[in-house]
């Protein structure tokens, strides 16, 4: 499986973007993850095959939203009240199976499949 993240770009703190991650074929589970500037890689919520479950890390604090459409292979993450914290290039991870509750996929390692990634940077 490929992936491609887009959507990633400049807004102002409090504002809104939409990521998309397009995937080759169907997946498992997909995970979003980010990497600020000079800090490690960190989960950032993740979204069950069919939708039914997701996870999200506290720092979230409902300020995203993950959602996927599978008749086009398509997992999007709705950022709002963004903060300059939030800074930090957005990669999305596909699992090759699905065999755990969704909790326990919020580590790079439990992910088989990585896009590129697209940057976010949230600034005055």
């Amino acid at each position: 499986v490929q992936l491609q993240a887009s959507g990633g770009g400049l807004v102002k703190p409090g504002g809104s973007l939409r990521l998309s991650c397009a995937a080759s074929g169907p997946t498992y589970v997909v995970g979003w993850f980010r990497q600020p500037p000079g800090e490690e890689r960190e989960f950032v919520t993740s979204i069950s095959r069919y939708g039914g479950n997701t996870n999200y890390a506290d720092f979230v604090e409902g300020r995203f939203t993950i959602t996927r459409d599978n008749a086009k292979n398509m997992v999007h993450l709705q950022l709002n009240s963004l903060r300059p914290e939030d800074t930090a290039v957005y990669y999305c991870a596909a699992s090759s199976h699905a065999v755990r509750g969704i909790q326990y996929y919020d580590t790079p390692g439990k992910f088989h499949y990585w896009g590129q990634g697209t940057l976010v940077t949230v600034s005055s």
